[in-house]
């Protein structure tokens, strides 16, 4: 099928097979399809939707659109995927606490863009560390250290690259096809023996309906497996900060003290023992979640996990002595604002995705893609949902370039917390997808 005859397809809700949506994937980057035609697909795609065989077809023209990895090692090599919250930094720990049960991750990652963070930006806030490197040292800091998180390079399905382009300015960014293919075209394009899916949900979550974060799990677990990754996914919330803070310097600085000394009721340390039990017991079929979940909390409590993540820090160009020296090396903000409660009461809810705009009003992240951001910028001692506060009990603390701006966003902060004078069930946590 030619490119229009595609196009037509789509629009008219027919089958489209897997190989014909192959070749028109894998020619998305390729200038003989114009992007009056990539935006006409996108616009029928995100209206009538593809049927399965198109959606893996898609897929992985998209992936075979640039290079792919393949491996020479002696473990599994996972990965991991997250639809992205704030404050969610699964991938720091989940990866090495693999790394540590005898996996191996080459990890492609993402940067932040508008209300939630990116965990290069979190890695960039390290001095020295560079995420942008060759494909070759890529590999070689993985089978140095076991693992690595880096930025997709240009080679990595740029049809993904151009589409996404075009979808951002024909409002076709939502279409669940489109996203599926975007996630795993450049996931699937690691070389993956498996991979385990993180879909957010709730206020701070770019998805925030229960049953839409469902949609897309099932897309995404069906596209990858009819692909040929094994791969699982679970629905975790987002109604919170899975940490008490978000902003890049301060999460590395939550980081390091979980890595440090784990706390076994830490939520950020719950979603890392389940998305990693499903990867284990995915590639050892043999071995129980139970065994897996153990394994891995071993890994972190034992401090493996934490010297393999100081030394892919150090691989990648950051500090000798970040190991020792972390809580001198990460930068700080100038000034320091604490938030206090406006009444008494229990917090029942927070708005989430309000912190996340309240971090990029501070400079810690980005509207556009060419901004720069202040590493130093965010927001810490998040009280949880359940906390008892009053008049005098902070909701938050605020670390900004100045005074002024600290100021004004510490209003947006206070809103962010809904208080009640009864108490209420703190969301569930953690979903797992009947398939």
């Amino acid at each position: 099928m030619d490119n229009n005859v595609i196009i037509e397809c789509v629009r008219d809700k027919k089958f489209i097979s897997e190989a014909d949506m192959f070749k028109f994937g894998s020619k998305i980057a390729n200038p003989s399809i114009t992007d009056s035609q990539i935006g006409a697909f996108a616009m029928a795609v995100t209206l009538n939707g593809l049927n399965f065989e198109a959606r893996v077809g898609l897929t992985k023209g998209m992936r075979d659109s640039g290079i792919t990895l393949n491996w020479d090692l002696p473990g599994p090599i996972l990965d991991k995927h997250s639809t992205g919250g704030v404050g969610d930094l699964v991938s720091l720990i989940l990866a090495p606490a693999l790394v540590a049960c005898g996996a191996y991750v080459p990890m492609i990652s993402g940067r932040g863009l508008g209300f939630t963070g990116g965990t290069l930006d979190k890695l960039e806030s390290i001095p020295g560390y560079i995420s942008e490197v060759t494909n070759e040292r890529f590999q070689a800091v993985v089978k140095e250290v076991g693992f690595a998180i880096v930025g997709a390079s240009c080679s990595v399905a740029p049809a993904d690259k151009r589409l996404y382009r075009i979808r951002d300015v024909t409002g076709t960014v939502n279409s669940i096809d489109l996203i599926t293919a975007s996630i795993l075209s450049k996931k699937l394009s690691a070389g993956l023996d498996g991979l385990v899916l993180d879909i957010k949900t709730g206020s701070g979550a770019v998805i925030k309906e229960f049953e839409d974060s469902v949609l897309l799990a099932k897309s995404l677990i069906d596209v990858a497996n009819g692909s040929g990754c094994p791969t699982r996914a679970l629905v975790t919330d987002m109604s919170q900060p899975l940490v008490n803070s978000a902003g890049n310097a301060l999460e590395i600085k939550s980081l390091m003290e979980l890595l440090i000394r784990p706390k076994t009721s830490s939520r950020l340390l719950q979603v890392v023992l389940e998305l990693g039990s499903e990867l284990l017991t995915l590639n050892k079929s043999s071995q129980s979640l139970e065994e897996s979940r153990r394994l891995l909390n071993e890994a972190i409590t034992t401090g493996r996990a934490f010297e393999c993540f100081v030394k892919m820090i150090f691989e990648m160009g950051g500090p000798i002595d970040f190991e020792t020296q972390w809580e001198n090396i990460l930068p700080k903000a100038p000034f320091i604002l604490e938030v206090l409660a406006k009444e008494d009461g229990y917090i029942t809810k927070i708005d989430t995705e309000s912190l996340g705009r309240a971090i990029l009003l501070l400079g810690g992240g980005r509207s556009n893609e060419n901004d720069k951001i202040d590493p130093s910028s965010g927001i810490s001692n998040i009280c949880e949902i359940g906390t008892r506060v009053d008049t005098s009990y902070p909701l938050a603390v605020i670390h900004g370039p100045n005074e002024d701006i600290s100021r004004r966003v510490a209003l947006l902060v206070n809103n962010s917390f809904t208080i009640s004078n009864e108490k209420e069930t703190t969301p569930k946590l953690i979903s797992r997808i009947k398939l």
